[in-house]
């Protein structure tokens, strides 16, 4: 979403690196710079402004003209001034000292509150809560039996004593909720409410009964961070007629330009508690300001990278994996496939570049082709691999003729492209057998005492290779077939030349 402000901030502030100081005109042109930028995002004008006076202040300080780096300086009170708009520290849900909590969900129709009750209700059953989704959308149609859906999809209890589509008193819905609740024991009661087209009287006034019927201790209201700066209006009519504690952005996985994540916190003045990044029920986390602006200026997000491996990775199994890594050999298609579905849990690829850091300064060809990179090419490869005996899984040197053609009709793919995978990943084994060689791979987590036995039994027919004196583990090389980038093109992250080790991009 926020692709092209950060494209439009990068050059704002490559503009600046090799300037020894900075001089008046310079800050009023970067100044001016990102003000196109955060107008073209669609940035409500009074942040635009307020965002704009605090920078040039802080840049006309002393901690810019006393600084031996100025860009680096700018960088960092940009980051430090959207961290600011962005609500400056996270803010989390706050639990009633007397089960159970109460959450209510408000906002426009469409903006995916039925969609978020059930990821709200995941996202607390993994903190150790015990939540129960309600029913009080009777408004919309089938809009009871989305949220029955999505609360089984999520594993939550649903609470909806009435059928919906026009039928039924959501006050009344949302007040036996509350006594249901501490019945059967869920200390967290969400309630999701029945959005509207615009600026409904009526339907302001039936979400303020909600909201005096069940006393909430978080009414969230939830904008879809596509709509621009008309979600900063409708953010303001909620809070004036109905008052909401916090906000929640969805559909910040899409192609607009997100100016409603910059506006909404300034403007409301209530902090942004959560964010929905995709469609899967897993795709919900805590809102950081700081790994958002992050992100926003190319930085990546690091930590939210870590946390989510931590979620999905299991330490033990990690630890054997990389031992089969360092081997090379023993590595074969079944754990290539079972490591790339522990990467699918973690959520799309895209999203997962984009955390990594100065993925926003490639450019060319490396960039492109990361761009290419979709989640279906993953799908394919794992049809190709279930295609195959687990015999063919753990020896791919069996797969003579009739096998490949045998395992493309039972995919859906062509021969092309089981030998493509196949090829691919017999030089992907190399190349992990040589980096288990490497220097320095034994300071990775499991790599030590592997690669240790690994270069101490391994001796050639004539004294040659690792073990040898005076030798030394061989140097890593990529195999032949692998894309080379121009040498023009940088690599700041240092990744190897081969962004497509195992053909994802290639069609045939």
């Amino acid at each position: 979403m926020f692709d092209t402000l950060s494209d439009r901030l990068d050059k704002v502030f490559t503009s600046l690196r090799g300037k020894g100081r900075l001089s008046e005109a310079d800050i009023d042109a970067t100044a001016r710079e990102i003000r196109v930028a955060l107008l073209e995002a669609d940035v409500a004008l009074p942040v635009v402004k307020a965002f704009i006076a605090a920078v040039k202040e802080r840049a006309r300080g002393v901690e810019v003209s006393g600084a031996l780096n100025p860009a680096q300086q700018v960088i960092k009170i940009v980051n430090e001034e959207l961290v600011g708009i962005l609500g400056g520290q996270t803010r989390l849900i706050r639990y009633a000292k007397n089960p159970p909590t109460v959450i209510m969900l408000a906002g426009l129709q469409g903006a995916g509150k039925t969609t978020l009750a059930g990821k709200l209700g995941k996202w607390l059953k993994a903190q150790g809560h015990a939540p129960l989704l309600v029913a009080a959308d009777l408004q919309r149609p089938n809009a009871v039996q989305q949220l029955q859906v999505v609360g089984g999809q999520a594993g939550v209890d649903v609470f909806a004593p009435e059928p919906g589509s026009g039928v039924g008193d959501p006050v009344a819905v949302a007040r036996q909720s509350i006594e249901h609740a501490r019945r059967m024991n869920h200390d967290v009661v969400v309630v999701d409410t029945a959005g509207r087209l615009g600026i409904d009287a009526d339907m302001m006034a039936q979400a303020a009964a909600i909201r005096d019927a069940v006393q909430p201790d978080e009414t969230l209201f939830v904008v879809d961070a596509m709509v621009g700066q008309d979600a900063v209006n409708t953010a303001e009519a909620f809070r004036d007629g109905v008052g909401f504690t916090g906000v929640v952005l969805t559909k910040l996985d899409g192609d607009a330009r997100g100016g409603a994540a910059l506006s909404v916190r300034h403007i409301t003045g209530q902090p942004i508690l959560f964010a929905s990044t995709g469609e899967k029920l897993g795709d919900f986390d805590v809102f950081h300001p700081e790994r958002m602006a992050s992100r926003i200026l190319g930085m990546g997000d690091v930590m939210t990278l870590i946390e989510q491996a931590e979620r999905h990775f299991d330490a033990d199994q990690a630890e054997k994996m990389a031992g089969k890594l360092q081997s090379g050999e023993n590595f074969d298609l079944e754990d290539f496939l079972e490591q790339m579905l522990q990467v699918k849990k973690m959520g799309s690829i895209t999203s997962l570049l984009g955390m990594l850091p100065g993925m926003g300064q490639l450019k060319g060809q490396m960039k492109e082709a990361l761009a290419q990179v979709d989640d279906k090419d993953l799908d394919r490869i794992a049809a190709i691999i279930r295609s195959m005996t687990p015999q063919e899984r753990r020896t791919p040197k069996v797969l003579n003729g009739s096998r490949r053609l045998r395992i493309a009709k039972g995919s859906g793919v062509t021969v092309s492209e089981v030998n493509n995978l196949v090829d691919r990943f017999y030089e992907a084994q190399k190349m992990m057998k040589q980096m288990g060689g490497m220097p320095g791979m034994g300071g990775m987590p499991g790599m030590g005492r592997q690669a240790k036995r690994a270069q101490q039994g391994k001796k050639g027919k004539k004294g040659k290779g690792p073990g040898r004196a005076g030798g030394g583990p061989r140097p890593a090389q990529l195999p032949q077939g692998f894309p080379q980038l121009p040498a023009a093109e940088p690599n700041p992250l240092g990744l190897p030349q081969a962004p497509d080790p195992f053909g994802l991009n290639r069609r045939s």
